[in-house]
């Protein structure tokens, strides 16, 4: 460089250079010449950068891959919200909690009628003191006890645990009697009508004041009932209205109930169209479930015995 002859000391010294502009992005750390070499780069790298290099770019995108589409198909609805969740657990607790104290306050408090009800109901007509009937309660199984079939084991590994599906839990519904001894015997399974000849008159004040339920609070005790739920109904007519009413299964899955918002606002069973009313009934009940709802209904209960209204 020549020197600058005119240049007197204490001028400021131009040493700015133009510089080739070059372009900057995202991507690996490694240069536009690893990535045009990449093969002799690598020959001189260590085992451990090879891995870390190629868990980089490969492995950690199919692991995010597979954990999105885990969560997406996997992952319930219930625990992406966890408050959601959270309070759908407290009211669950809050509802067995309500079940077994209020089916043992309640049995304290008829105590009494456990007393004077069997004297009359014997008086009245011969026969058992209690009514116990097979009811069909929650269905717990969703889908197939097996997800495949065992070719070794033959008809005894294919076959279901069960003989036969009730579409839900059978158990023992106890009852004070309200009918004649052997009601059913020739006509088989039948609906209870407006003034039918197999009540008793004690029957008959029973139904109407719902007092001939009482002894339920026993079922709720073992597990096999809850204080509000669905009625329960019998294999027969489950079997029979399942084919007939749309989705009668629906109202299989909770448990039964003493009462429900079917009982409160609707009577006894009497016809398709009686029976389709209380399924629609349940499932409003199901889908908008609290045990807010329950409380609500418990109290409609009390007036429902109060006036006796919707009794057969």
């Amino acid at each position: 460089m020549e020197k600058n002859l005119n240049q007197r000391p204490g001028d400021l010294i131009n040493t700015t250079a133009a510089i080739p502009a070059r372009g900057y992005g995202y991507g690996a750390a490694y240069g536009i010449e690893a990535v045009i070499g990449r093969e002799s780069v690598l020959e001189n790298e260590s085992a451990l950068d090879k891995i870390k290099f190629y868990y980089g770019e490969s492995i950690s995108g199919i692991l995010f891959v597979f954990a999105v589409l885990c969560y997406t198909f996997f992952v319930p609805v219930t625990a992406v919200r966890p408050g959601k969740m959270l309070i759908s657990m407290i009211d669950k607790l809050l509802k067995k909690v309500l079940d077994i104290l209020g089916a043992t306050i309640g049995l304290i408090l008829a105590s009494p009628l456990f007393i004077l009800l069997p004297i009359i109901i014997k008086l009245e007509s011969p026969g058992s003191i209690f009514y116990t009937q097979d009811r069909i309660g929650i269905n717990r199984r969703r889908r197939s006890r097996r997800s495949f079939r065992s070719e070794t084991s033959g008809e005894r590994r294919n076959r279901e645990r069960r003989r036969e599906d009730l579409l839900g839990r059978p158990f023992k519904v106890i009852k004070f009697r309200t009918m004649v001894n052997d009601a059913e015997k020739t006509s088989g399974p039948v609906w209870a009508t407006k003034n039918d000849m197999r009540i008793t008159k004690m029957g008959k004040f029973m139904r109407k004041t719902r007092i001939d339920e009482i002894p339920q609070l026993i079922n709720v005790l073992m597990g096999d009932m809850s204080l509000v739920g669905p009625r329960p109904e019998r294999p027969f007519f489950v079997r029979d209205l399942s084919n007939k009413v749309p989705n009668y299964k629906v109202r299989l899955k909770v448990k039964p109930g003493i009462t429900g918002l079917a009982q409160v606002n609707t009577g006894y069973d009497s016809s398709l169209d009686s029976v389709a009313e209380k399924v629609e009934n349940d499932i409003t009940y199901i889908r908008n479930w609290s045990i807010w709802s329950d409380v609500k209904i418990l109290m409609k209960t009390v007036v429902v015995v109060v006036t006796g209204r919707g009794a057969c």
